[in-house]
């Protein structure tokens, strides 16, 4: 009798890399349905600045999970994990292979290893809490974390608002430090044993080409109007989707603080860094993820198919 076939298919990899195509490729070949695991490929408004899959693309394969969310919403991991759990179920009632597919290491993370068990936070708890972050600069607000908790603020960059004001949220919320609550965990959706798992690890020069390449295609497809309609909305600038790769520099430059050509620039060199950290997270934090170049990965996946 034959092996049975793997639970699921997670490609990650920086952006850039190639893994929509690969998702894509594979699916066609063994009957599968590409689920996004990128933190802004789920928002509607960020079609363009976070390289969804065209119309065309998601129209070939089934796709789910793509574009699903408004921007006033302040999505999460936790989020994330119900709507692939839902996803999950009905793909298996449905016989179709789930590849997971995207660049954010916390979601493939929460796959395989569960999140830690913080309680919810209320909802009035944390409107109080934005509402008085409002205009405030990370660094203040990352001081106030550090008043409150310094074990936690001690983890956090100082320039990542969100991951602060979620500290914050906790602590209002509970009295408690989120450092508490690390250790006691919701088990994770995915047997790591059971899933293929690789990693598209392209050279840095080659990427970093690629990344201003296709950086500068994402401004002549419309990504100015994509974030000028943003802007329109009015709203908080502590959301996720306001502070996507692009979004800043562009804002700044719609404004009138910043050159077109600084704007760009901003939005490559953060999408530059942010690849590197995409390397570290695989590295550091889900060693079974095996590592390809992006054009011997089709052939890697079929060796391990065949194990």
């Amino acid at each position: 009798m034959s092996a049975p076939g793997p639970e699921a298919i997670l490609i990650a990899g920086p952006t850039a890399s190639g893994k929509s195509a690969l998702a894509i490729t594979l699916a066609h070949r063994l009957g599968g349905t590409v689920v996004n695991a990128d933190s802004m490929q789920v928002y509607s408004d960020l079609r363009v600045l976070s390289a969804r899959p065209s119309e065309a693309e998601e129209a070939a394969v089934p796709h789910v999970l793509f574009g699903h969310v408004d921007g006033a919403v302040n999505y999460s991991v936790g989020l994330w994990l119900a709507d692939a759990a839902r996803t999950l179920g009905e793909l298996r009632g449905q016989g179709r292979l789930p590849i997971f597919t995207g660049g954010t290491g916390m979601y493939f993370k929460g796959l395989l290893r569960g999140l830690s068990d913080i309680p919810p936070v209320p909802e009035e708890v944390r409107a109080r809490v934005r509402s008085e972050a409002q205009g405030q600069d990370p660094a203040t607000l990352h001081a106030r974390l550090t008043a409150l908790d310094p074990q936690t603020a001690a983890r956090l960059r100082p320039s990542d608002p969100q991951r602060i004001l979620r500290a914050l949220e906790v602590f209002e919320a509970t009295g408690r430090s989120l450092s508490a609550f690390q250790g006691a965990r919701t088990p994770g959706l995915l047997d790591p044993a059971r899933c293929l798992c690789l990693f598209l690890a392209p050279e840095r020069k080659a990427l970093h080409a690629r990344i201003d390449e296709r950086f500068d295609a994402m401004v002549a497809a419309g990504a100015l109007e994509e974030v000028r309609a943003l802007a329109e909305r009015g709203l908080d600038p502590a959301l996720p989707v306001m502070r996507a790769h692009g979004v800043p520099g562009v804002l700044a430059y719609l404004r009138g603080e910043a050159s077109l050509e600084a704007a760009i620039q901003k939005g490559k060199t953060d999408t530059r860094h942010y690849s590197k950290r995409q390397f570290t997270f695989i590295r550091h934090q889900l060693p079974e993820f095996v590592w390809a170049a992006p054009e011997a990965a089709e052939q890697a996946i079929t060796d391990m198919l065949h194990r």
